[in-house]
């Protein structure tokens, strides 16, 4: 605490990221990052942007990088937006979309960023339980609200809804801005990008950090109605006019068009968690139906902080969250076959 910080700061309770810990033999299931190296292309064009050129501003309005995604999805340069990893494209959003005299409506156990930025950005939020099965509910999102904002697959639960569902949400509230983070679509799950056509009031946000494994360069992007890009694209240029630079630019160019690179290693992680949730349940895990590259499971006799510490004296890190409701559960990123294969001899050890 200082007597020179502003009010607002006092008040806030940061996100707390995973553990970056440097560890002999570590193996890294804690953070969701993808055990399978960047494509070769996207490496190839950033060593090539790495040069000379780098004295100059990186484009302002990063141009190319739109474009990639336009292509991508089918869109217009105007219906993109890019920022520097989706999180700052998730603080803009807060800023620019979702602070209004109503509530924001998102669920209680999702991407424990969203509070954090309605703390910095002075939003009131109605967290919204989800069911028995950690399941988001569209029904229980039938109330009166500003805006609303769902991960898709969520976090840390893995489970997605179907288009049909989120369709239902947009019909539901047509004058509200729907917001759906899709961190982790390419691992399973169906993109909203598909509706955007029909619905203005939607909002789809990407990063290349996850299928494309490209964590380390801090690219996010958002898919929109011009109308809603354009708001971000004000709060954007009143806080950083060169969120990207010219490294990024010509990565995050690379990566999104070598889509069959990103397929290829999405589709390696689907297979390896299919084979780590049956190996989980083999050992008496209960373990939710993930479409991410990450599982969600817990254990009915054994307590979530003390298998993670269990495992944490092995070498291998995951993740235990001390909220309510999940409290026993653990996210265990997939990793290579062999990381895999290492967790599940050492869980076999711990239970036995």
């Amino acid at each position: 605490m200082s007597k020179f910080w502003s009010k607002v700061v006092h008040g806030l309770t940061p996100y707390t990221p995973g553990e970056q810990v440097q560890m002999p033999g570590l193996v890294k299931l804690n953070t969701n990052e993808n055990p399978y190296g960047p494509s070769p292309k996207a490496i190839a064009a950033m060593q090539a942007a790495a040069g000379e050129g780098l004295r100059k501003y990186s484009d302002p309005s990063n141009a190319v990088v739109k474009d990639a995604v336009a292509r991508r999805f089918g869109l217009t340069r105007e219906q993109v937006f890019v920022g520097n990893s989706s999180d700052e494209v998730l603080a803009h959003t807060f800023h620019a979309l979702l602070k209004h005299d109503l509530p924001l409506l998102t669920p209680d156990i999702s991407y424990s960023f969203y509070p954090t930025y309605c703390s910095l950005y002075g939003i009131d939020a109605v967290y919204v339980p989800l069911n028995q099965r950690f399941e988001i509910d569209v029904a229980d999102y039938r109330q009166p609200c500003g805006a609303i904002i769902l991960a898709n697959p969520n976090a840390p639960t893995g489970i997605a809804l179907s288009l049909a569902q989120i369709e239902s949400l947009l019909a539901m509230h047509p004058d509200q801005v729907v917001v759906i983070d899709e961190a982790y679509v390419d691992f399973g799950a169906q993109s909203a990008a598909a509706l955007l056509g029909h619905h203005d009031n939607l909002l789809v946000i990407q990063t290349l950090s996850k299928s494309r494994s490209l964590a380390g360069l801090r690219v996010g992007f958002a898919l929109g109605h011009s109308d809603l890009i354009a708001g971000l694209e004000r709060v954007k240029n009143s806080f950083n006019c060169y969120p990207l630079g010219q490294v990024q630019q010509a990565g995050a160019v690379a990566a999104l068009d070598d889509v069959a690179y990103m397929e290829q290693t999405a589709q390696a992680i689907i297979a390896s968690r299919a084979w780590l949730t049956a190996q989980m349940q083999a050992l008496g895990f209960e373990v939710l139906p993930s479409q991410a590259n990450f599982i969600f499971a817990r254990h009915p006799r054994r307590d979530g902080a003390q298998l993670a510490a269990a495992l944490r004296e092995r070498a291998i890190l995951v993740r235990h969250f001390k909220a309510a409701r999940i409290d026993q559960f653990l996210r265990i990123t997939i990793g290579t076959d062999e990381e895999c294969a290492k967790l599940v001899d050492a869980l076999r050890q711990i239970l036995a």
